[in-house]
């Protein structure tokens, strides 16, 4: 079945690059035709931009197709990532079409030449403005529909170029009327969106290759799923690695009564292992149990005391784990400290001090946990 949908979902991503080639080599074509008879280094630069355009889907496809082989013995997570490295490709050809677009619109400014438009030149930029609104329509919806920022991204590019069209129509328009001519300032305009846009997809594919920060709604929706199962206390550090578009493989830690057999905690996991995979396509590989004090009264003052303490320091985002072990006087949590904290370090010394003082008699087992999720 996740084969299948895989499938299904390269052969939209293809099929909708192919299209966009096709649509961004006739657009340039014309324009390219249409710049020259005009002399209009503005209409040459929206050329130029629809060319890139064009690369970046042959890119995107050669990336879907490699990116969906099948998993071997030195991928063993599969091929996924690949997507984000051939998006890094097409943001850097973004930009370079940008910089190419800039210079040339330098260099007019400082040798202009004067724009000659007729009315096939406005017929074609104005049908081109319509084209690539329609297309980045077209584009953006398949790229939700199968989650593919790729194809999300070259929509949205397709209707800052739709913009952009209209902004080169608007100085032939001005020229014609007033003979004022705006094409150099026009290209720069253009050239200043493309660069800010390469800057921009550069920024988001880098994220994706240093695995930022999982979505917020699925981390959340996923601790939820995971707290409806009765017997969960708690649920923490989860943690997410991306191996691609739809491709989660993660771990959490969850908090249990100390009176469970190993057979309840087994029979727990392996549930939340079942619907997490079910409903979000997470595979939870590990789930880490927190064992919680549930008879014993002092340990749960204790429990109350300890996070009075910790949370009234500023910075301190959360405290789970807590367990003590009478027998063995050993007392154990976790905290989670914000990144914005100067010192981390220094405040995690303090808790420990404070920690300590309160409870002497204890051996301390405090970690220093990573926020990794919300």
């Amino acid at each position: 079945m996740k084969d299948m949908k895989k499938a299904t979902r390269e052969k939209i991503v293809v099929r909708t690059s192919l299209i966009s080639i096709v649509a961004n080599i006739l657009l340039a074509g014309f324009k390219a035709l249409v710049g020259t008879a005009a002399n209009s280094i503005a209409i040459i630069s929206d050329a130029i931009n629809n060319l890139s355009d064009a690369l970046s889907s042959i890119i995107t496809i050669v990336g879907t197709k490699l990116a969906g082989r099948a998993p071997d013995r030195d991928h063993p997570y599969g091929h996924g990532r690949i997507e984000y490295m051939t998006a890094f490709i097409v943001s850097a050809v973004v930009l370079y079409a940008g910089l190419t677009a800039m210079v040339e619109s330098v260099k007019k400014i400082i040798q202009p030449e004067n724009a000659e438009y007729d009315t096939l030149s406005l017929a074609v930029m104005s049908a081109a403005i319509v084209v690539k609104f329609l297309l980045g329509l077209y584009v953006k919806k398949k790229g939700h529909a199968v989650n593919s920022s790729s194809l999300v991204a070259s929509g949205q590019d397709a209707f800052n170029d739709a913009l952009l069209s209209i902004s080169v129509l608007g100085s032939a328009i001005v020229y014609l009327i007033w003979q004022v001519s705006l094409e150099a300032y026009v290209g720069v305009l253009v050239a200043i969106v493309i660069i800010k846009s390469g800057i921009e997809l550069i920024r988001e594919s880098a994220d994706d290759i240093l695995e930022s920060r999982a979505s917020s709604d699925l981390t959340k929706a996923i601790k939820h799923e995971v707290m409806k199962e009765p017997a969960v206390q708690g649920a923490f550090d989860l943690v997410l690695n991306n191996y691609g578009p739809d491709a989660y493989l993660g771990s959490i830690h969850i908090e249990l009564a100390d009176t469970m057999s190993v057979a309840e905690v087994d029979a727990i996991s392996r549930r939340i292992s079942k619907r997490v995979a079910e409903k979000y396509g997470v595979i939870l590989h590990t789930i880490g149990v927190y064992s919680v004090n549930t008879k014993d009264k002092t340990a749960i003052k204790m429990h109350e005391r300890i996070e009075e303490l910790i949370l009234a320091h500023d910075g301190v985002l959360q405290m789970h784990g807590f367990y003590v072990d009478f027998a063995t006087k050993n007392l154990s949590f976790d905290i989670i400290l914000d990144f914005a904290v100067p010192d981390r370090e220094a405040l995690y010394r303090q808790i420990r001090k404070e920690v300590r003082q309160e409870y002497p008699d204890f051996e301390l087992d405090i970690t220093l946990d990573v926020d990794v999720s919300d």
